[in-house]
């Protein structure tokens, strides 16, 4: 019942018009075939003296309730210049069941069209549902400071040169330069690098970030509609949906297919008379059983319901699918591309080494606690994961004079001892030796009352699922696999050997990232091998938009990357693209299925109907029962099952 009260007026309208029609047709089957009733009775341009008008006024009447629209659109693309289309068709081809007396035939071949757009219209709606609400990334409020008080506004009320306060853990609502306080902010989506960015007056900051840690005051220099966040969500809201290679193949088939056949009907309708002298009545009875069959319904029908089914299937696997053509894409995918940080990372920071200086006496143990001991009131995630390794309760008493020095680390007082916990800088600022670190990940330097007592490594972890993933891609045939980071050579170095990757690109800027997947499409030798870009932050939206095909993290991905894809996973385990590849070769194999049945099965009977020797009975199976078969095999795509061997 809440599926039936989320569909639009129209859709209701489109609704009732299916059930009352196919109740109607249904109940009268029997009586119209029935041994009672003599068909030969009925009134048709071979019979205009039948009596049976009841059945005719009956059947007209639920003819146009469920194909008014459909007529509609045929006459009205006529007046257009548009007259061979699929609506044309479906005209005529009913018009001429019900000239021969098959009246049943002429509504049939109208209900299951009908049922097929509604089905359609339901599969783009729920697709446009279900990203819109995965990526109402539109910030809700803006703080700003009104008679003395903190207020919450909407952000299209502020304009440019307004000041606006950003707290911890809110979302930058705006554009524009840091002129009071310092934080953290994640940057992570913004560039690529697992390290947050500090944040000081004089920066620059955009719509999209999180604050981290301390409170920001923020001068706007772009409103609401120019700011990052705006353009992201028009590039959605204007976005037009695409239609998938084969969905565009059976409307231009119908374009071309449909004056064909008319012509040819015309042709079995007054050739055959005039060179055999028979009767004029009986080759325009053979012409409409032609037109009858040839009627293209089980192509548009089958193939955009084939495509629903696979975006449904995708839907049930965890995977948003943005329209039926990016199916038809994933399916001819022989190369990809991921980013690292939150794709094939998990985007949080853990403590992987600790390293004592041998000369200072120091345990790793009691490292890892002078060091959880100095980040515990700091905000930052690298703190959050050195207090998350060290695992023991931490006395706060023991602790005094904390300074976070920003872009700097940590000085604080601990039990009387003085302790510096940062990066390189903190330890030159304060002028202590320390040796040169070559290794991956971020590393924090601590000292102890001025002098060096070691390294913690702290590193961005893989997924638990990130080795599968690459192993299942290469098992159902992907040619190569390759990573795109903004993080240094070692660690780029370290995920690929771990991952068994066949290459990747380090220290890659979001243009640069654009630029070598440029250089990858124009290698291409074959236009239907096709190039998908895996990522997740900000940075990644441009190079997700100029794949042949963007696959976005959507669980903690960012909202540009989500508003870039073409296909979204929604659990963000890398492991789903697989599945989601899978899924789309399926869907286009059994359109492929309907495409020969159908074309096979009718092109046969037409051959007959040429012939003489087709009936309408022959005609319509080749019509309304090549549709239900085709259906019945397009509502495979429904289900995301299958076999990881099957390529």
């Amino acid at each position: 019942m809440n599926k039936i009260k989320n569909l639009n007026k129209s859709e209701k309208l489109l609704l009732i018009r299916i059930f009352v029609s196919a109740f109607v047709f249904v109940l009268l089957l029997p009586f119209y075939y029935g041994t009672s009733v003599n068909r030969n009775n009925n009134w048709t341009i071979f019979n205009p003296g039948g009596k049976n008008y009841l059945f005719l006024i009956i059947y007209l009447i639920l003819y146009f309730i469920i194909g008014y629209d459909i007529i509609r659109t045929a006459i009205h693309n006529i007046f257009k210049g548009t007259i061979f289309d699929e609506n044309f068709l479906m005209t005529i081809a009913t018009i001429g069941a019900f000239l021969i007396g098959e009246y049943p035939e002429g509504i049939a071949v109208m209900l299951f069209y009908q049922v097929g757009e509604f089905f359609q219209r339901q599969a783009v709606n729920k697709s446009r549902r279900s990203i819109a609400e995965l990526m109402d990334i539109a910030p809700e409020y803006a703080n700003i400071m009104l008679d003395g008080e903190l207020t919450q506004v909407d952000p299209y009320e502020v304009s440019v040169d307004d000041e606006i306060i950003i707290l911890p853990g809110e979302r930058i609502p705006l554009d524009g330069t840091v002129i009071a306080g310092s934080s953290t902010i994640d940057t992570s989506a913004l560039t690529g690098e697992s390290f947050p960015r500090d944040i000081l007056p004089g920066d620059q900051v955009i719509s999209g970030c999180i604050n981290l840690s301390g409170k920001l005051t923020i001068k706007v220099e772009k409103e609401y509609d120019d700011s990052t966040v705006a353009k992201i969500l028009e590039l959605v809201e204007n976005a037009s949906d695409q239609k998938a290679e084969s969905e565009v193949f059976a409307t231009t088939f119908a374009r071309y297919y449909t004056p064909i056949v008319v012509l040819a009907a015309l042709v079995i309708a007054i050739v055959p008379p005039l060179i055999s002298k028979q009767a004029f009545s009986i080759w325009l009875k053979q012409s409409l059983i032609f037109l009858v069959v040839s009627c293209p319904c089980a192509l548009v029908v089958s193939i955009p319901l084939t495509f629903f089914g696979g975006i449904g299937g995708a839907s049930k696997a965890g995977i948003l699918v943005k329209g039926s053509n990016y199916l038809e894409y994933l399916a001819k995918t022989k190369k990809i591309i991921f980013d690292k940080t939150g794709t094939l990372t998990k985007g949080n920071f853990a403590v992987s080494q600790i390293c004592p200086l041998s000369s200072s006496g120091i345990s790793g143990e009691t490292l890892l606690e002078i060091a959880a001991y100095s980040e515990y009131y700091s905000n930052h995630p690298i703190a959050a994961g050195i207090i998350a390794a060290y695992g023991k309760s931490i006395d706060p008493d023991l602790i005094e004079n904390v300074e976070e020095i920003s872009g700097h680390g940590i000085c604080a007082k601990i039990d009387g001892n003085t302790v510096l916990s940062g990066n390189a800088k903190l330890m030159q600022k304060f002028k202590i030796e320390f040796p040169s670190i070559n290794e991956s990940g971020t590393i924090v330097h601590v000292a102890l009352n001025n002098k060096y007592i070691g390294h913690i490594v702290i590193e961005d972890q893989l997924k638990t699922d990130a080795g599968r993933a690459i192993k299942d891609l290469h098992q159902i045939g992907i040619s190569e696999i390759s990573m795109f980071t903004g993080d240094q050579d070692l660690t780029a170095n370290k995920i690929s050997g771990q991952l068994r990757l066949d290459k990747y690109k380090a220290e890659l800027l979001p243009a640069d990232k654009v630029k070598h997947l440029e250089k990858a499409l124009s290698e291409k030798n074959n236009t239907n091998e096709l190039i998908a870009y895996v990522g997740d932050g900000i940075n990644d939206a441009p190079v997700l938009a100029r794949a042949d095909i963007g696959i976005a993290m959507g669980g903690m991905g960012s909202d540009a990357a989500i508003e870039a894809a073409d296909v979204v996973i929604m659990n963000d385990q890398p492991s789903k693209i697989a599945e989601a590849i899978q899924i789309g070769r399926k869907t286009f194999r059994i359109v492929k299925q309907n495409i020969i049945f159908a074309l096979g099965v009718k092109f046969a009977i037409l051959i007959l109907a040429v012939l003489g020797i087709a009936n309408m009975w022959l005609a319509v199976f080749g019509d309304v029962g090549v549709t239900i078969i085709a259906v019945f095999n397009a509502m495979r795509a429904l289900n995301p099952r299958f076999s990881l061997k099957q390529t």
